[in-house]
């Protein structure tokens, strides 16, 4: 497929058509038609402009464990193209480079003022176990480049990790780069994720930890390996899935201190849509430790919801076109 040659319109860019329906049926919902660019496939004439139209980002970091290894320099040339002809993209490039990097994240969180985990990045594998000492146990590792839990693993041991580390069970990330992480333990058994649409928040999802895992996945399970006696940071949470575990927050509004700071870190950075993921810790302190740029939305949550995320998304992704056409 020639993508030079789609109608004008609202697109999805993808690479996982099972995380798709919910939107399709907001879509029907709504009576607002959409397409779909799929990045796995497809080609561009750089001579020639792209259709008019909005185009909305879903690109994962997860992308590789799906068979989908180049879908992330799809995405990139994709996007580089899009923007070049002033097209309007929701969770463009910049947006992109958030997703597949948690040192980016972090870096970039750090600097707005908020609270991350204390965090080591090691390039390949040799340093793992000099920078692992500078870490009280225990601790966790896990991917860079992530999603679905890549990696996430707890350590009560400097010893634990070495045997990991030399073990056939050590998990190479596939960009190469293996995060150390400080253990942070919480006061109550939950992890919460806020969900922002057009940069603004829009409801806040309490997470049930209580088992010690983090069962999060629209298909697979994202576990850490040993249940901890209380509820943990343990690494990015994977992309919303089903479950009862998944509830309203309605004590969070667009009034919370952290609310209206994120709000402004996303608009800062250009990110419109997104699930921001915090912990409270046994000090009543946030810490934030993942931002993902490919949200989905809980099944259980959504019909609880006054108004559905899907929808919302559908309802902002309209606007912009309405705009576009003046």
């Amino acid at each position: 497929m020639l993508l030079n040659e789609i109608k004008d319109g609202i697109y999805i860019i993808h690479e996982n058509p099972e995380w798709i329906p919910p939107f399709e049926e907001a879509f029907k919902r709504a009576g607002v038609p959409f397409g779909e660019i799929l990045l796995t496939q497809g080609s561009i004439n750089l001579d020639k402009e792209p259709p008019k139209g909005v185009f909305w980002s879903r690109m994962s970091a997860s992308s590789h464990t799906r068979n989908n290894a180049y879908s992330k320099e799809y995405a990139r040339a994709v996007l580089s193209w899009l923007e070049a002809h002033n097209r309007r993209v929701i969770n463009g490039l910049n947006v992109l480079e958030f997703e597949v990097s948690k040192v980016a994240q972090y870096l970039a969180l750090n600097k707005a003022g908020f609270r991350t985990p204390k965090t080591l990045a090691v390039f390949g594998k040799e340093d793992l176990l000099t920078r692992a000492k500078e870490l009280k146990a225990p601790f966790i590792s896990k991917h860079n480049q992530g999603g679905k839990g890549l990696g996430v693993r707890r350590f009560d041991s400097f010893e634990d990790f070495k045997n990991y580390v030399h073990s056939t069970e050590f998990e190479e990330p596939v960009d190469g780069i293996t995060l150390l992480q400080e253990y942070i333990v919480s006061k109550e058994f939950f992890i919460t994720r806020a969900e922002f649409i057009d940069s603004k928040f829009h409801y806040a999802v309490r997470v049930d930890t209580s088992a010690g895992s983090f069962e999060l996945c629209p298909a697979d399970a994202c576990n850490v390996d040993e249940a901890p006696k209380a509820p943990a940071l343990a690494g990015a949470m994977c992309d919303i899935g089903g479950g009862d575990k998944f509830s309203l927050r309605t004590d969070i509004s667009a009034n919370t201190p952290l609310i209206v700071q994120l709000e402004g870190f996303l608009k800062a950075h250009k990110i419109e849509v997104a699930g921001v993921e915090f912990i409270e810790d046994i000090n009543n302190e946030f810490v934030v430790y993942d931002i993902n740029t490919n949200t989905n939305y809980n099944k259980a949550v959504e019909a609880k919801a006054k108004v559905r995320a899907a929808d919302k998304i559908v309802e902002f992704l309209h606007t912009q076109l309405k705009k576009m056409k003046g």
